[in-house]
């Protein structure tokens, strides 16, 4: 184990004999830490956090402080539980759970850039990117492969879609479906067609996902009744994620840009 002499780890923290952690980083009581990962100057981990192996916490970063909700009671138990091989770069803060058992999240192969938050119980799945200076609100959801820009605000309990892509200096309140692009504030601009075919995704699920996405958004039948014709036809696994994930929606999902929702469709080059 590599801890600087200026580091203020506790006895009662579990570290993996190869954890290096930098000068002035302090480590609580209550903190599990896995082999192969860094804890780099001044970062702060605390509460009853655990990270898996691999991990790199970068300069100044903060991890496992009570959450910023005025009805916490210190008391509270509530966790923050890492996965595998994530890099939180600078001053990233990711707070705990808000109430008695419950955590905040974060997959395998993370990767969030300089001054991302993650407000108390937020879920990240596998191999999210969140750039520079986002903010997810409580219980926001992230799912796999999801990139999110710089700057952008996401409000408290909304969701964002396996492999969506958003615009950075963006807001967005409502649900963003699987494979989306959001291109303005709660809007999106047709498919994520570059990152599904970067993903190995088949052309010909490209298709059906850009047919889907055309009944869902351009029939010009309402969402519901949208939803209502599309489950008639048999669709692939992918598809049935996009059907499962707006069906359960309960902050309702962004509607598409008017002039803009064949961009990410004509970039399919299908």
């Amino acid at each position: 184990m590599n801890i600087h002499p200026t580091a203020i780890v506790s006895p009662k923290a579990q570290l993996a004999d190869d954890v290096e952690v930098g000068p002035q980083a302090i480590i609580g009581d209550n903190v599990v830490i896995g082999a192969g990962s860094v804890v780099m100057a001044r970062a702060i981990i605390e509460g009853y956090t655990t990270l898996g192996t691999g991990n790199t916490v970068g300069y100044g970063a903060i991890i496992g402080t009570p959450p910023q909700d005025f009805a916490f009671k210190p008391e509270t138990r509530t966790d923050v539980r890492i996965g595998n091989n994530n890099t939180f770069r600078e001053y990233v803060t990711i707070h705990r759970g808000t109430k008695e058992g419950s955590a905040t999240v974060v997959g395998d192969d993370c990767y969030l850039m300089v001054a991302a938050h993650l407000g108390h119980n937020v879920s990240l799945g596998n191999k999210v990117v969140i750039a520079n200076n986002c903010a997810l609100g409580g219980y926001v959801e992230v799912h796999d492969g999801a990139v999110l820009g710089g700057g952008n605000v996401f409000h408290q309990f909304m969701r964002i879609g396996k492999m969506a892509m958003v615009r950075g200096g963006t807001r967005f309140g409502k649900d963003i479906p699987p494979y989306a692009m959001g291109d303005e504030d709660n809007i999106l601009a047709g498919i994520n067609a570059i990152g599904l075919r970067r993903a190995g995704v088949p052309s010909e699920t490209r298709l059906e996902i850009k047919r889907v996405y055309r009944e869902y958004f351009r029939s010009g039948l309402n969402f519901g009744q949208a939803l209502a014709k599309i489950k008639e036809s048999t669709w692939s696994p992918m598809v049935q994620e996009f059907i499962s994930f707006v069906e359960s929606s309960k902050r309702g999902i962004c509607p598409m840009h008017q002039s803009k929702g064949n961009r990410g469709e004509d970039e399919a080059g299908e």
